[in-house]
């Protein structure tokens, strides 16, 4: 036998063996996936056709932890490749919650809906190296249009009455509109308490300190100044528009808006104060204060009293009315075009996935330097720098932030949990290249800086 027919045999055995082989996958990906339905499936029918093309197409091999794997996941070779696929799929996005809010019949993420819609649009997922093995695992048109229909619908929810224009009513950021429900004898105490230096242990700091309401909701330091001249290990989030995140403090730590009230007056780097008591006792001592919280709270002062009450207030600190928002809702005067191409390359960079919802961010926790690694420079770590880990303990969580809000942040600098961009130009080329994995131009940074300053709303009807 010649070389040309040795070669000719050794390239059909290797075509019949590939062939086979994905016969084989796919076969018993198929039986696999049929047992992914849950028994009891509360979600409407378009959202379990959308649960169904996920599940068949084998989305959660790589984006939930603990998932079911196949057979051929424990072939040598074949493991190490889908263990990386997993880490990297966990690393830009989890399924297991979404698919778990799908079969209760819960609202589901609106980040988690960009970051599907986006994908799918650009057809990156599912990627080359997992269809060349799992054929049927491509989209095709039909289960294309179940995902966009579906996830149309989720966010139609999020929004039963939209404020955006029709033409914008699908995109992933839209304008702020939500009016909390607010006690006002609650937020009117609430905003005393927010200025008020005696929740310190020695009367010098208050909650504006740090976040100053005349600028920007934040104090334009690396590390804010606490009692005593002591600076905190972090850079202060704004807390404007802060209702709006699914927890509070950069790593989440605090369930709610009350919650993180209650952290800063204890913190010795903070407020310092020794304990509630200390505070209650110099409240008390205020004869007006004393019948504020009587009028309100049958049980007078107390530490909880005194966090509701703050919070209360806080819910209030919305910016809505900004340039973008009228923008969105109809006005296309409202942005030059410079900031119109901001805002196209904000999205075509995939910014608005994280960046989404009313607030433009708050709505995750995300990996600083998902494309890049961020850290790589540092000479020094900190534990902050160790995020969402800090919470949960679980390894996935190292380095990974909540999203934080994109409104007003032409006055919020410097920027990111460590303060490491001190103007806007800086931040757009950072998360550029450390979230996006583009090096932008230098027009193109302008063009998205000018984007960004068009998010600076009204409080209370005046520009911030």
């Amino acid at each position: 036998m010649n070389k040309k027919k040795v070669a000719l045999s050794v390239a059909a055995i290797m075509v019949a063996g590939y062939l086979g082989t994905v016969a084989l996958v796919d076969n018993f990906d198929r039986d696999l996936h049929a047992e992914q339905m849950p028994q009891q499936f509360n979600g409407s029918t378009l959202a379990k056709q959308a649960y169904r093309v996920m599940t068949d197409n084998g989305c959660q091999y790589c984006h939930s932890a603990g998932t079911p794997m196949p057979f051929y996941a424990a072939v040598p070779g074949v493991h190490q490749l889908m263990e990386l696929d997993v880490k990297l799929g966990l690393k830009h996005f989890d399924l297991k919650p979404v698919l778990a809010d799908m079969a209760d019949n819960q609202p589901v993420s609106i980040t988690a809906l960009a970051k599907l819609q986006a994908v799918i649009s650009d057809g990156s997922m599912p990627p080359h190296r997992f269809t060349a093995l799992h054929w049927r695992s491509s989209l095709s048109d039909q289960e294309q249009q179940i995902m966009q229909s579906w996830i149309k619908q989720s966010r139609e929810q999020h929004y039963p009455n939209p404020a955006a224009a029709p033409a914008h009513r699908n995109e992933f950021v839209q304008p702020i509109q939500t009016v909390f429900h607010v006690n006002p004898a609650k937020a009117k105490l609430g905003e005393v308490l927010y200025h008020d230096t005696r929740l310190s242990g020695d009367n010098t700091v208050a909650c504006s300190t740090c976040h100053g309401l005349n600028t920007g909701g934040v104090d334009h330091l690396v590390t804010s100044t606490g009692i005593h001249g002591h600076k905190g290990p972090i850079n202060a989030p704004t807390v404007y528009n802060a209702v709006f995140n699914i927890h509070q403090f950069w790593d989440g730590r605090a369930a709610d808006l009350q919650a993180q009230a209650g952290g800063p007056p204890m913190n010795p780097k903070e407020m310092g104060s020794d304990n509630w008591q200390q505070i209650i006792d110099k409240l008390q001592s205020d004869r007006t204060m004393v019948n504020a919280f009587a009028h309100i709270y049958p049980d007078g002062i107390t530490a909880n009293n005194i966090t509701d009450a703050i919070a209360e207030f806080e819910k209030t600190l919305t910016t809505p009315n900004s340039r973008f928002d009228l923008y969105l809702k109809g006005d296309d005067s409202a942005m030059t075009a410079q900031e119109k191409h901001g805002f196209a390359l904000f999205k075509e960079y995939h910014c608005d996935t994280c960046h989404s919802g009313q607030a433009m961010g708050g709505q995750s926790f995300e990996i600083m330097g998902v494309d890049g690694d961020y850290f790589a420079t540092r000479t020094e770590l900190t534990q902050v720098d160790n995020g969402r880990f800090n919470v949960s303990g679980n390894a996935a969580d190292m380095h990974r932030f909540k999203v934080p809000t994109l409104r007003n942040v032409a006055l919020t600098e410097p920027y990111f949990h460590d303060a490491s961009a001190k103007t806007l130009d800086q931040a757009v080329v950072q998360m550029g290249k450390y979230q996006s994995g583009v090096n932008l131009t230098p027009t193109e940074v302008a063009d998205i800086t000018a984007f960004l300053k068009t998010l600076t709303g009204q409080y209370q009807g005046k520009q911030l």
